[in-house]
């Protein structure tokens, strides 16, 4: 539906199904991996099919399973942008949006996070991810949207993109 999102609670908008994963991964430190993920799914609709949800998540990402008794803080950058996700996730969005998910990780990790954003379609999650490394997002996108200076220059299918002339010089640096 085409519904305005401004000034409404943060609850609301979870409600409606849209989640959000910002940048910098904002994860509880002093709670455990769990309990992370546990707070995702506050909303009766998401409470209701928790172990489920929980379930698809660390198969998704199974060292959140294999670090669920651990602070979060243990954990290192890529798996606490995995958790990140994983938080969003439990809230079972129809619309996860992503802030800079390759930020500050390392590439085989960056692989990992970017392919499971990649799945979530099939899922009957749509994802809108905001990402500097454009050559990376785009292979994965169905659709991109190509910014600069807050206006949408080009649009189309991530690998047309890619092979833009306007794109390449600009992003790609070729």
């Amino acid at each position: 539906t085409d519904e305005r999102l401004t000034g409404r609670s943060p609850e609301y908008i979870v409600q409606r199904g849209v989640s959000l994963v910002p940048e910098g991964r904002h994860v509880f430190p002093r709670m455990t991996v769990r309990e992370n993920l546990l707070l995702g799914a506050y909303l009766p609709h998401a409470r209701a099919r928790l172990k489920e949800t929980l379930a698809q998540v660390t198969a998704m990402f199974p060292v959140l399973q294999e670090k669920a008794h651990l602070q979060a803080r243990a954990l290192s950058g890529g798996e606490a942008q995995m958790l990140a996700i994983g938080r969003a996730l439990m809230s079972r969005p129809r619309l996860l949006m992503v802030d800079e998910p390759s930020l500050g990780l390392a590439p085989q990790v960056v692989s990992a996070v970017f392919q499971c954003l990649h799945d979530l379609p099939s899922q009957g999650v749509t994802v809108f991810t905001v990402e500097q490394n454009v050559r990376a997002i785009l292979r994965l996108a169905d659709r991109g949207y190509v910014l600069a200076q807050g206006r949408i220059v080009d649009q189309g299918p991530g690998t047309e993109l890619l092979d833009h002339p306007e794109v390449r010089k600009a992003f790609l640096g070729v």
